[in-house]
């Protein structure tokens, strides 16, 4: 059926002007194709298919074959929808051994009475990176008890440059002399990076670019507005992570991620009430609903607050490692399956977990509308609601990355073209 459905749309010509973009999640495989039009992306193409247990593990791929079996089925429903097969693909990453951080670097420059120029900004983005590197090497070997594990950069955006103190947002053509450029960078393991590569090759698609799936749900309410002051907490909650990303002023200040999310809950489900995965899952996904004996529904409750208490205990632990950011945002926006679960939204608005953090006061909880995402636009009528997000993201990324090669508007759009790899 899906080689059928394949066929079918090999017939019709391929476009350099479409992009794929696969969300792999631990739950799902989803898949959109956009048509590129001026400024803007169209969704013409949308396919989704469910995992298998074994496929993901904490948000990595386990099961190549399993995952690509799963992508192909996604893939023939868009390309069917859409009419076409698109070639480039933009391939979300996540796991608790991603890792995304803002580094701040202050370089003093020997001959401050010379203009800054695009070369000299150019080595000391490089010098960023650098030292990024090391940091995300260290910790990722720390925490996966191989200090050998070879580490690669996937995403990279400016979020600030301070000269002499003083905040710019060109730098080409002043003088001084210390120069604090913030970036942000997020650093994946090989072995992970690998794996989508295979998953691409097998699809038979270019792989145009690897995202953080944080950065990419950054990338979806930034858009491409350079002075943006847009301020919030992002989390992403999926089946096997919740992905955090810290935006301030429209710069991106770190991304944490941590190995609790639906499926999580599903499971303490199961083993409470014995009951297969499939089942449990059932009952989590019906709780409230009025046909469930009260007994099953005090069981079920019981389960998803023991997981809950630890979902929130991970929020917490996450938001505190961000400690160069004198205030937290009070805006928490949700998007991700994992994040469909009420019970999950009121634990955010109604306990006071967040007390112990800089919050200036108690945050407020949204999910994120597809509507909110700048400069993409869904023709289909099937991007519908929170779950779609991470998706459209990336699809923003893959846009960023084909016009990386174009002349830049601004001088922050052309040095964070520098950055793109």
């Amino acid at each position: 059926m899906v080689l059928e459905k394949l066929r079918k749309a090999a017939k019709r010509a391929p476009s350099d002007e479409y992009i794929v973009a696969l969300d792999i999640g631990t739950e799902f495989v989803k898949a959109l194709i956009a048509k590129l039009d001026g400024e803007e992306l169209q969704v013409v193409g949308v396919g989704r298919a469910r995992q298998d247990v074994s496929d993901m593990h904490s948000g990595a791929i386990a099961d190549i074959s399993g995952v690509v079996r799963n992508c192909e089925e996604a893939l023939a429903d868009a390309e069917e929808q859409a009419g076409l097969q698109a070639k480039k693909v933009v391939i979300g990453i996540a796991g608790e051994l991603v890792k995304g951080v803002t580094d701040t670097i202050r370089y003093r420059r020997p001959q401050p009475d010379r203009p800054l120029d695009s070369s000299e900004m150019e080595f000391i983005i490089e010098k960023v990176q650098e030292r990024a590197q090391i940091k995300a090497q260290k910790q990722i070997g720390l925490e996966s008890g191989n200090d050998e594990v070879e580490v690669k950069l996937v995403n990279s955006a400016l979020v600030g440059i301070h000269i002499d103190g003083y905040k710019v947002s060109n730098p080409i053509g002043f003088q001084g002399k210390d120069v604090a450029v913030q970036i942000y960078t997020a650093f994946a393991p090989m072995v992970h990076i690998g794996a989508l590569e295979r998953v691409a090759d097998e699809l038979s698609l270019e792989l145009l670019a690897v995202a953080a799936e944080p950065f990419a749900v950054s990338r979806s309410v930034l858009g491409s507005d350079a002075s943006s002051n847009f301020t919030a907490i992002l989390a992403d909650v999926g089946g096997g992570t919740t992905d955090i990303a810290v935006v301030n002023d429209g710069g991106v200040e770190g991304t944490k991620m941590f190995g609790i999310g639906g499926r999580s809950f599903t499971q303490t489900i199961a083993n409470d009430m014995n009951l297969s995965y499939q089942d449990a899952e059932k009952l989590k996904v019906n709780i409230g609903h009025s046909n469930m004996k009260p007994t099953v529904a005090k069981e079920v409750n019981d389960a998803i607050d023991k997981t809950m208490e630890v979902w929130i205990a991970g929020v917490d632990l996450a938001l505190s490692e961000f400690d160069s950011v004198d205030h937290l945002p009070h805006r928490i926006l949700l998007c991700g399956g994992g994040s469909s679960l009420d019970k999950l939204v009121k634990a955010l608005e109604g306990t006071d977990w967040h007390k112990d953090l800089p919050f200036t006061k108690k945050p407020t909880v949204h999910h994120i509308d597809p509507s909110e995402v700048i400069g993409v636009n869904d023709a289909t009528g099937d991007v519908k609601d929170h779950t779609f997000i991470t998706a459209m993201g990336l699809l923003r990324v893959g846009y960023d990355t084909l016009i990386g090669s174009g002349d830049g508007v601004s001088i922050k759009e052309k040095l964070n073209r520098l950055l793109r790899i």
